[in-house]
């Protein structure tokens, strides 16, 4: 226990608050549409990717100060059910304390008829799942997609009650991110009815086992859908990336971003992150299995927050090569540097345009944004290790890895194009 995509919005009209709370898989077959599910209101509706937003627990960082229960478990029986006469109820009503809503406000720019600049306000809502206390700060695991570009954070819990969050740390190639709530800013009631989440082992799960869904669907507060594993290992197509993900027939609907996957024993086996969408299809959720979760997330969890005016800064603009872009192209996956901005630290290094950025810091890089977000968690001054893939005079791509001292960001490197970084 953790202790001491591109995604488009669905349009969607916030609910009464008195009410209750083509891509190829490993078998070939294509996924055309899938939607994130997340609701944004007021937001312009997107065509196909919507974003999904909800939840986390387990791994080892001490529990400090006021001490956090953690989640009961179920017992299965041999075939992997809830035992007895156990059902849903049980597991949902032992996980609900450690799920959370999460609320982002978003302001957003217009010009009117008039040529005047007209600043909007909107929401979306989503999910969260409580993983630890560290540091005076509940430590709470949503999708990326569910809090990006948002200017504030609200968390609400089980007991209705609310507190502002802020982002700890973020990684969009992984469509990951940690949000943390001080624990002076939670009511000493509500601390004594959340809980922590109990995690399981995704590499043990087999198809055709139970699984459960919880997360704030339409924003209306928690909703739990029941299901089976359908699928492992599939290869999910996104617009900007491949994630390799479970599939569920576990309804998971707008507002669920970000929320519990569980075994029959109310463990945590994935973070809920997209859906298909078509007419013609029903009962197709995805997430990201838990063990492809833990690492990043302790990383993130270990993240310090850097100052703007002390983060770093590499000196390369770019784009990003999608898994369909880099079949169709012949190249690898990655961010693509298109130009290496002069005595910057990038060209110090050695890095050159045309060269595809597949790992930082030994994290991996399969978008622009995810490199962006891995840059300013950096400070000026810190050396890390750029992997990147280089074409030869053969016409193949070999690896080769720089070391790069990272620098301040100044404004005779950084002004021009807003992809410099």
């Amino acid at each position: 226990m953790y202790e001491d995509m591109n995604y488009n919005n669905t349009e969607y009209t916030q609910p009464d608050q008195n009410q209750n709370k083509g891509n190829k898989n490993r078998t070939g077959r294509k996924i055309a549409k899938l939607a994130a599910a997340a609701v944004a209101f007021g937001l312009i509706a997107g065509v196909t990717i919507q974003g999904v937003q909800y939840g986390f627990s387990a791994m080892g960082i001490g529990n400090g100060g006021t001490q956090l229960a953690t989640t009961n478990t179920t017992k299965t029986s041999a075939k992997g059910t809830a035992s007895g006469k156990e059902d849903l109820s049980t597991v949902a009503s032992n996980v609900m304390p450690s799920i959370v809503s999460i609320t982002s406000k978003y302001v957003t720019s217009s010009g009117n008829f008039f040529g005047q600049q007209q600043d909007n306000e909107s929401e979306g809502a989503g999910s969260g799942i409580i993983v630890g206390k560290k540091d005076g700060y509940l430590l709470v695991v949503t999708n990326n997609h569910v809090i990006a570009d948002a200017q504030s954070i609200s968390v609400g819990f089980t007991d209705g009650t609310s507190a502002s969050g802020t982002i700890k740390g973020t990684d969009n190639d992984a469509d990951l991110a940690v949000v943390a709530v001080k624990v002076k800013d939670i009511k000493a009631a509500t601390l004594k009815k959340i809980k922590i989440i109990t995690l399981g082992n995704s590499d043990d799960l087999k198809v055709g086992e139970q699984a459960i869904a919880i997360g704030n669907a339409l924003g209306y507060g928690q909703s739990v859908t029941g299901g089976y594993i359908s699928a492992l290992n599939r290869e999910v197509q996104l617009t900007d990336k491949t994630m390799t993900l479970l599939q569920t027939d576990a309804a998971i609907n707008p507002g669920n971003s970000g929320g519990a996957l569980l075994n029959s024993k109310g463990e945590l086996i994935g973070i809920n992150t997209v859906k298909y969408s078509s007419e013609d299809v029903e009962g197709m959720g995805y997430a990201i299995p838990i063990n492809t979760a833990k690492p990043i997330i302790d990383q993130l969890i270990k993240q310090k927050t850097v100052d703007k005016s002390e983060q770093a800064y590499l000196g390369i603009s770019g784009q990003t090569i999608s898994s369909d872009m880099a079949a169709q192209m012949d190249m690898p996956q990655g961010a693509l540097v298109r130009q290496v901005v002069r005595n910057s630290p990038a060209q110090k290094a050695g890095i050159s345009a045309g060269d595809v950025i597949i790992s930082f810091d030994g994290a991996t890089v399969s978008t622009m944004e995810g490199l962006k977000s891995k840059i300013e968690s950096k400070k000026a001054g810190d050396t890390v290790k750029v992997a990147v893939k280089r074409q030869n005079q053969m016409g193949t791509y070999e690896k080769k890895t720089f070391s790069v001292k990272l620098e301040k960001k100044t404004d005779d490197g950084a002004s021009g194009s807003t992809q410099n970084n």
